[in-house]
């Protein structure tokens, strides 16, 4: 593309269905629009499917499902890492799309592309490392064989959060290990997931391997797909609730599923941290994608002897971030995603402080179009508030105060979720007595950002079943197969 403008990337982007390795339309020819959360006007509209749309996008992954089980690990590898390249050499255009779409900074737009890209170089790597085992059997008389097979076409749901890397985290693994795929991306941001497929297309994926399917109607489409029979796995990242459906609806045909569910992440201060680092931490936990993520800082528990000084450095940084639309220079805090979001973070903040909270920056909107809500702090956050039992999912701190170490533990594991937990302190012996009674699948010890392709993404309790990325992400995609050897 000779050069990157807001009306180009959208326009170079196909908005139908792609369904065997062709683009095509909704049967019924619908569309639905596709807007931008920092002005709200519509950027396109992009073929909304059925449920027949589904099932045909199911019959072309089926079909393709022998073929691409058979097909060589190291070519697999291969079209991955073509992908990746792909991927980094339109690191700018891609970053754009994203922005317009979803609304984060350029800056972030750019740093998830490139963390989207190494998921395919993770996985282009693990391709060819798919393993078995052989061994005698105790009494002597037979073999032991073990082998890994694809578990065959998979059901891939995808979040508007991070709306190319939630696709290339199950796309990569999916790809490597020889299973077919249907993606269904979330409805307010498909365009990365269509140029994302086209990228594959580009880089060797054979026709049906991978198919998308945009629509309005997840429910209606996505159900007839679990009850077919013919996919044997779900792959789904989004909210608790309808993780739970999603779960009830796979039992029937028990399919194998892997879930990344909500957060209500803890960020525990101990009066022994580094401060300098706990606020830095505190900022890139809290304020990576506007507060819109599943491992975003939920609750801030501090302790008593630096709490004041700890709220008072968060207040300033939060307080001087710049707010704006994702494309302009400078821009830290994009929109929220749409209205019912910007909604739900100021209700948030008018329980806390109608039970006793006070606000020391942000509390409220911003005026004129597109869905802002300033960047937040908030102290004296009583227990019994909605903000520390829910997930954020918005630019909003809320801390409170804890005296001991057994006072932030029980505090911190008090909530049906376990994704992730921050804990900064010095002390060693204290770091690894937290880290390990903890209830959560990750925690960031001195630092606030856990996510990388090469380790093991997931949580705990109602946060999710399953791994994602790191050696264990493939696993998700194998079935294994024993085979007995008499002798």
């Amino acid at each position: 593309m000779s050069a990157v403008t807001e009306s180009s990337v959208v326009e170079a982007v196909t908005k139908e269905l792609f369904i065997g390795g062709k683009w095509t339309p909704a049967a019924s020819g619908a569309t639905f629009p596709v807007s931008d959360p920092a002005t709200g006007e519509v950027l396109c509209e992009v073929a909304d499917a059925s449920a027949s749309d589904g099932l045909a996008a199911l019959d072309a992954a089926v079909s393709a499902q022998a073929d691409w089980a058979a097909h060589p690990p190291r070519e697999r590898g291969e079209i991955l890492r073509r992908a990746y390249d792909a991927l980094m050499a339109r690191q700018e255009e891609l970053a754009l799309l994203m922005t317009l779409e979803m609304g984060k900074p350029l800056a972030e737009s750019r740093g998830e592309v490139a963390y989207a890209a190494e998921f395919f170089r993770w996985f282009a790597e693990e391709a060819v490392r798919i393993d078995g085992g052989y061994a005698v059997a105790p009494n002597g008389t037979g073999r032991f064989l073990v082998t890994k097979q694809p578990v065959g076409p998979s059901l891939l749901i995808t979040p508007w959060n991070f709306p190319m890397a939630m696709g290339t985290r199950k796309i990569g693994p999916a790809v490597a290990a020889g299973c077919t795929m249907v993606i269904k991306p979330a409805e307010q941001t498909p365009l990365s997931m269509l140029a994302l497929a086209q990228i594959l297309a580009d880089a060797g994926l054979p026709d049906g391997v991978l198919n998308v399917v945009t629509t309005s109607d997840a429910g209606g489409v996505v159900e007839p797909l679990i009850r077919d029979g013919r996919a044997r796995k779900l792959s789904f990242t989004g909210s608790t609730q309808v993780g739970r459906l999603l779960l009830e609806q796979c039992a029937d045909k028990v399919l194998r599923t892997s879930m990344e569910l909500g957060g209500n992440a803890p960020f525990l201060v101990f009066d022994d941290a580094d401060l300098d680092a706990a606020v830095e931490g505190a900022m890139q936990a809290k304020m990576r994608n506007i507060g819109e993520a599943c491992t975003a800082a939920n609750r801030f528990y501090v302790q008593r002897g630096i709490a004041d000084e700890f709220a008072r450095r968060l207040t300033e940084r939060m307080s001087a971030l710049p707010i704006g639309r994702g494309t302009e220079d400078g821009v830290v805090v994009g929109p929220l995603i749409d209205e019912a979001a910007v909604a739900k973070v100021g209700e948030l903040v008018q329980d806390a402080t109608q039970r006793g909270a006070e606000v020391l920056t942000g509390g409220a909107t911003v005026d004129g179009p597109g869905n802002f809500y300033r960047p937040t702090v908030l102290t004296g956050v009583p227990t019994d508030s909605r903000i520390a039992r829910e997930e954020i999912f918005g630019p909003v701190a809320p801390i409170s105060v804890f005296d001991t170490e057994e006072e932030a533990l029980a505090a911190a594991n008090d909530t049906e979720y376990g994704l992730v937990g921050y804990v900064y302190t010095n002390d060693v012996k204290r770091a690894l007595r937290v880290s390990e009674r903890l209830e959560t699948g990750m925690v960031g010890l001195n630092q606030g950002i856990v996510s990388n392709p090469a380790a093991p993404f997931g949580g705990v309790k109602q946060s999710g079943l399953g791994r994602e990325g790191g050696t264990v992400g493939i696993d998700e995609f194998l079935e294994t197969k024993y085979i007995a050897v008499s002798l």
